[in-house]
């Protein structure tokens, strides 16, 4: 069960951040702010907001010890606020001067690493307020962070989809590709786990980026074996760019927040869909939940903060069907919002605003021609013009691929692919065997009610494999077809 609770609509820009400490909320914006909430009643603290940056605001992020708040910007400016009144201990500049673009704190609360744009990550000593040490990436800018629970490491994403490890002298432990197209954000959980694969205690990290896909990765770093890491799990539910994510402070869920606008919730031991929720009206960019209390805050580019209580939460999933199900638009109906979205996630966001001015949605989209993109929209460029058209028939072909009709029946709520080997649950509905069969082997219940299960037992469903088999042999096309999402 989850509840929106409350809607905070104070910055008159694009959110980009929220953190939770144990009694606030702070949340950053385009508009140049932070704000800073009570736990208690979501009312704004007598010192929000806090007015200090020049520029946009990327990241705000709380002390473990709560007493203080980091936050930085595109002014090349991480600044240290003092909880207590609001006030300034510190602005520290990026060395290079350069955009920063996301900021952490160790758990201990002695270090603050800030990464910016020029690749650069920096190392500042809280107590002293002074730079301990810094470092560089390869390539790319540097828009994620995060520390590991034991404060001997921490990681940064980059731009070009890097996930680098770093010690406390600032010495790379580690650097491989993780996300095509760029890493945007990445989160520890705090509880140790042990890695059934190796015998060995580790932690998990989630990672997200602009392949629309979360990994969650398991790590460990010691004197005898080194630093080691390994993929667990690959979440994909959302069907474009991720923006941001969080793990819950006992280690079971994972929250994304994506361009498609939604915000979805997984248990972090399955990978399996728990919520998801559509509330926000623009990306969603986002996301963090409170240590001590069941509470999730989402941000979004429609300029608001919404927040939700989580009440408790089964590894029950939300089946992939009905989540489909809620992107199945037919692309004449798609709104301005919808557009936008497409572009950015087929990497066309720099035509985004020449589209906007436009008033460009789905109907529109379907005719663009040369003319229409060079004369109407001002689009100079021959290359970007025939970039879009034929991103536009690659979507006219999908269309054409979904129009087949697949009888629902057909699809494994499960899967959503066509079945081959349909078997009837104790609960009425048909799924694909092994589907079902490794649904089963971790949980009892049905995937379509969430309810137990009366028995584990699986019968051919012959009527359906006949009429699949019709159907197969009426439309011959590729068994494991999806429908358009």
């Amino acid at each position: 069960m989850v509840e929106l609770i409350r809607t905070l609509a104070d910055h008159v820009d694009d959110v980009n951040s929220c953190s939770f400490s144990d009694s606030l909320l702070a949340t950053c914006s385009l508009d140049k702010t932070i704000r800073v909430y009570s736990l208690n009643d979501f009312k704004e603290v007598s010192f929000s907001p806090l007015r200090g940056h020049t520029y946009a605001v990327h990241c705000c992020c709380f002390s473990p010890n709560q007493a203080v708040l980091a936050s930085c910007s595109t002014d090349g400016k991480t600044i240290v606020w003092n909880m207590c009144n609001g006030q300034i201990l510190a602005s520290l500049e990026q060395p290079s001067s350069s955009p920063v673009r996301v900021c952490g704190f160790s758990p201990s609360s002695l270090y603050l690493a800030s990464g910016a744009a020029d690749g650069s990550v920096v190392l500042w000593n809280v107590p002293s307020l002074k730079l301990h040490r810094s470092g560089l990436v390869k390539d790319g800018s540097l828009v994620a962070c995060a520390f590991s629970p034991g404060g001997n490491f921490f990681i940064t994403g980059s731009s070009c989809g890097d996930l680098t490890a770093w010690d406390e002298n600032m010495r790379c432990l580690y650097n491989d590709k993780a996300h095509d197209l760029g890493v945007t954000c990445c989160d520890f959980s705090s509880q140790p786990i042990i890695d059934t694969a190796r015998g060995i205690e580790c932690f998990q990290m989630a990672s997200c980026g602009q392949d629309n896909e979360i990994r969650i990765w398991l790590i460990s770093f010691g004197d005898e074996k080194g630093f080691v890491m390994r993929c667990k799990l690959t979440l994909s539910g959302h069907s474009a760019p991720v923006l941001s994510c969080a793990f819950s402070s006992d280690g079971e869920t994972v929250v994304s927040g994506s361009v498609d606008k939604s915000v979805i919730i997984y248990g972090a031991k399955t990978g399996c869909i728990l919520h998801f929720l559509t509330h926000h009206k623009r990306y969603v960019t986002a996301c963090a939940l409170a240590p001590n209390q069941p509470l999730l805050a989402t941000g979004s580019m429609d300029k608001t903060v919404t927040i939700w209580k989580l009440g408790q939460t089964s590894d029950s999933p939300v089946p992939a069907a009905r989540i489909r199900r809620k992107s199945e638009i037919r692309v004449e109906s798609w709104t301005e919002d919808d557009v936008r979205t497409w572009l950015a996630n087929e990497s066309l966001a720099e035509v985004e605003q020449r589209f906007s001015a436009n008033n460009i949605d789905g109907k529109e989209l379907l005719g663009l021609t040369k003319s229409i993109l060079l004369h109407d929209l001002k689009i100079e460029s021959l290359g970007m013009r025939n970039k879009i058209l034929r991103k536009i028939e690659d979507l006219k072909s999908k269309m054409k691929a979904a129009s087949s009709n697949i009888p629902e029946e057909l699809l494994c709520p499960i899967t959503c692919e066509i079945m081959k080997d349909p078997v009837i649950a104790s609960d009425g509905y048909s799924y694909e065997r092994k589907a079902i069969e490794f649904w089963i082997s971790t949980k009892k219940t049905s995937p379509m009610t969430n309810l137990p299960l009366e028995n584990l037992l699986l019968t051919p469903n012959r009527t359906l494999k006949m009429a699949l088999n019709r159907w197969v042999d009426i439309r011959p096309e590729p068994r494991n077809s999806h429908i358009l999402s």
